[in-house]
């Protein structure tokens, strides 16, 4: 967790503001993941709404982790269906392969995200030695 995350307690279920709170992320967001199957509330209350678990929080935060390297819906969909397989299997070698695809993908766009940021800085030192 990181200074936008707040613990829940294990087995304690959130509503979508307590959920948006806990992830830094907006209950808009948070539903948008819901309509396109990413991150289905577990539950509903009588009342229909969103009931969220730890499981699905950290959920989220996979979700929230991606979108900074530019993952699409798509990809963030496929990843985390290869994280459930290997939740379910760990010895699953198809899964396995997916998801070294994955970290190969996700570092090619970190070092695309760190090269553009030593740009930037270098950017602002020019502008700042004029």
């Amino acid at each position: 967790m990181d200074e936008t995350t707040r613990p829940i307690k294990a087995g304690q279920t959130m509503h979508i503001g307590d959920l948006a709170e806990a992830t830094g992320l907006s209950q808009r967001t948070i539903r948008h993941y819901d309509e396109v199957g990413l991150l289905p509330a577990t539950t509903r209350s009588e009342g229909g709404f969103r009931i969220y678990t730890d499981s699905d929080l950290q959920r989220m935060l996979v979700i929230r982790s991606m979108k900074p390297l530019g993952f699409s819906l798509e990809e963030m969909g496929e990843l985390l269906d290869t994280v459930d397989a290997l939740a379910d299997d760990t010895n699953n070698p198809e899964a396995r392969a997916r998801l070294e695809g994955f970290i190969a993908h996700a570092n090619a766009k970190l070092d695309k995200l760190a090269l553009n940021l030593s740009r930037a800085e270098a950017f602002i030192q020019d502008l700042q030695a004029k």
